[in-house]
């Protein structure tokens, strides 16, 4: 009190003191008893600790209000800094020195920071988990029933935690965009296969998904389940409609191919549908011709398959014996005897009758063809020995004749070429009984493989060369019969020569002729006879003999008759 009653003569200021005094000068005047002065500065002292109470309770009430701001603002920076994983600010939420409004001063920066950072962190979560998302909605087909952004969880805003959605997005990312690989795959082949099969490629895709036509951009376009799902049934219809269409146009090319084979149609009618015959062995995979499976081609190729189908019928019998006549040709030029007029009755009944359909009856045919070609070829070896040796017998015939020319030394014109003829006839003459052994070991082992008899036109070719083996050997006893009867005849004119003045010459006996008969298509059609003087009673028994062993002989066996000298 003594300190608040004295007046401050420096500062010039009204004070408590000041006031007191003043107080006390009011009091002297008006005559305050000293009791009443006691009251009345016991009321004032009163009155000023209930001030300096109310101070303290305002300042009491503000440090506990800092205290709490304090504690919040400690607490909120701890949270934000476990929430953004950030340790940075740890060294400013322990530190205890300085007042409050330091610890204030010092926390509210890092507070402003972290807020600025958290904001920032929640844009990123946000971000991210919206990307996710929508990449989350369009795979599984809701992408439009989505509102909103995604609620971002702000308890855990760290560093990790984002870096856990980046890493799911990515991964989402590689999977919308395989599946978008996949889905325009997907929309690559049903294209392709829409354009083989000649379908509306527009109207098949957008039934999948209106987003899968070509006017959408990339990546509008739709990689949910269910579109890939219906993509790849789709794909799957598509690829079972083009094997069923490629099977049933390879089953039309192979009825049309098989019909103008059938009929012998001509290469510029076969040409008109190159386009469906070209795909009569391909696979579903080699078929990629645009419109190549389209069902107008396929109802084409039916209506050319009913039309030669009718038409095939009417062609049979032409056909039918066309083959025939093949085949009668490959008999005649390999001397195999058949009954062609039979043949042609069985085919007519077979026809008529319609018992058989008329592309067995020429594959039939066609085996007959194969198998008679091949027994051709079997036979070919010793057929070209057999006109070997039919020429060799001509040759010798030829030289015969020649033989029994008294004129053939004259200087007529062309005696030198049949003087050169001669010689190179006898050579091949000699070979003849060569031909003959070979022949007959051909044509027996021949018959040991088949276990049939070869026959010639008919005739077993043994049996003819069995016979001309022994015509042969008459005619070569027949020879030096008459060789000996002018060797007699010569010796009994040189006796007699001095008894006639003029030397009687011994009739020339009638030699041995060979006629030869016409040859056709290069294959020998004849019948070579033989012929040599002999008695009658001889002539006769050997008649006998080889009538008792012949059989009917086709026009090109030997046959030989005899005539007298």
């Amino acid at each position: 009190m003594a300190v608040m009653d004295t007046q401050n003569p420096l500062l010039g200021e009204t004070t408590c003191g000041t006031l007191l005094q003043k107080l006390q000068e009011i009091w002297d005047e008006v005559g305050e008893s000293d009791e009443e002065r006691d009251k009345m500065l016991l009321q004032i002292e009163q009155e000023c600790l209930d001030v300096y109470k109310r101070k303290v309770e305002q300042a009491a009430k503000s440090r506990a209000e800092l205290l709490v701001t304090l504690s919040d603002a400690k607490l909120e920076l701890s949270t934000l800094v476990s929430a953004l994983g950030d340790k940075s600010f740890l060294g400013v939420t322990v530190k205890a020195s300085g007042t409050i409004k330091e610890q204030l001063a010092a926390i509210a920066p890092a507070l402003e920071q972290l807020w600025k950072q958290k904001e920032e962190r929640v844009k990123e979560f946000s971000d991210v988990q919206s990307q996710i998302q929508k990449i989350c909605g369009e795979i599984t087909g809701s992408a439009n029933e989505q509102a909103g952004a995604p609620a971002v969880d702000e308890s855990d805003l760290s560093l990790k935690k984002l870096n856990e959605y980046q890493v799911k997005l990515q991964e989402l990312q590689k999977e919308k965009s395989d599946r978008l690989h996949k889905v325009l795959e997907f929309v690559g082949t049903v294209h392709d296969l829409c354009a083989v099969l000649g379908m509306d490629f527009f109207s098949t895709i957008t039934e999948v998904h209106p987003s899968l036509d070509d006017k959408t951009c990339v990546q509008s376009k739709s990689i949910s389940n269910d579109t890939l799902l219906r993509l790849a049934e789709t794909v799957s219809a598509l690829h079972e409609d083009k094997k069923q269409r490629l099977h049933k146009l390879q089953e039309l090319a192979t009825k049309l191919t098989d019909l103008w084979n059938l009929m012998d149609t001509p290469e510029e009618e076969r040409r008109l549908f190159d386009h469906v015959t070209c795909n009569i062995s391909a696979s579903v995979d080699e078929v990629a011709v645009p419109g190549a499976l389209a069902l107008d081609l396929i109802e084409q190729a039916e209506v050319e398959v009913e039309r030669l189908d009718q038409l095939k019928s009417s062609r049979m019998k032409e056909l039918a014996f066309k083959r025939q006549v093949e085949l009668e040709e490959i008999f005649a030029h390999a001397h195999i005897e058949i009954d062609p007029e039979a043949a042609r009755e069985k085919i007519m009944a077979l026809i008529d009758t319609g018992n058989v359909e008329p592309a067995e009856l020429l594959a039939d045919m066609d085996n007959q063809i194969t198998k008679a070609k091949e027994e051709a070829l079997s036979r070919k070896e010793i057929l070209d020995r057999v006109e070997k040796w039919m020429s060799a017998c001509e040759e010798e015939s030829w030289l015969d004749d020649y033989n029994r020319d008294d004129n053939r030394y004259n200087a007529s014109r062309g005696a030198h070429l049949n003087l050169k003829r001669a010689e190179k006839a006898r050579i091949l003459v000699n070979k003849i009984p060569g031909m003959v052994d070979t022949l007959v070991a051909k044509t027996r082992a021949w018959e040991e493989d088949r276990g049939i008899s070869f026959k010639y036109d008919g005739i077993p070719l043994l049996a003819m060369l069995d016979e001309y083996a022994m015509l042969r050997q008459e005619r070569e006893e027949e020879k030096r019969r008459l060789r000996d009867q002018k060797k007699f005849g010569e010796q009994q004119n040189t006796e007699q020569e001095p008894i006639f003045s003029s030397r009687s010459t011994p009739a020339r006996p009638a030699s041995t002729k060979k006629v030869v008969g016409p040859r056709t298509n290069g294959t020998p059609g004849r019948r070579l006879s033989l012929s040599a003087s002999q008695n009658g009673s001889r002539s006769a028994a050997k008649e006998g003999k080889r009538d008792s062993m012949r059989v009917a002989a086709p026009t090109n066996f030997v046959a030989i008759s005899k005539e007298d000298a």
